[in-house]
């Protein structure tokens, strides 16, 4: 099984690197985590060019074949045990392989959500596009122990 998380720009702080590498070998167990990072739009662009720079490079990151996720403030609330039930789906349905996307600090390009298959909020909170890699790695973790019937802490 796979995971693909398709993102804008680099993480640069140590901290939230250790944090994403330290879910990346907990989620080895159950699946292969792979990053796919386009660059960030520079801040001097107008916000609807920017979504659209970083917003075409990752659909040409995403096939026809891919089951796709977006992470949208504007998508569905759900349970961590909903989650899992949409992981399970979603690996079964993207032939083992599920791709997330997480956008720039501008949100999403309009096609990009049309694309998606599921549109996902982690919450009603804001959240950097970094730490967003943090959180969904430890949903997924948690996606995974909840289908497999296994112990994780509450």
């Amino acid at each position: 099984m796979k995971i693909r998380i398709v993102c804008a720009g680099k993480i640069k702080e140590k901290w939230l690197n250790d944090g994403i590498a330290e879910y990346v070998k907990r989620l080895s167990k159950y699946a292969k985590v792979e990053f796919v990072e386009v660059p960030d739009s520079p801040d001097s662009l107008p916000v609807a060019k920017a979504l659209e720079q970083e917003g075409k490079l990752m659909l040409s990151k995403i096939s026809d074949s891919d089951h796709v996720w977006v992470l949208d403030l504007h998508g569905k609330l759900l349970t961590s045990e909903e989650l899992s039930d949409k992981l399970m789906t979603g690996l079964e349905k993207g032939g083992s392989t599920l791709t997330v996307v997480i956008g720039g600090s501008n949100g999403l390009f309009e096609e990009l959500t049309k694309r998606a298959n599921e549109r996902i909020c982690l919450g009603k909170i804001t959240l950097t596009h970094q730490m967003t890699r943090l959180v969904i790695l430890e949903q997924l973790y948690r996606g995974f122990k909840i289908a497999g019937n296994e112990k994780y802490h509450k």
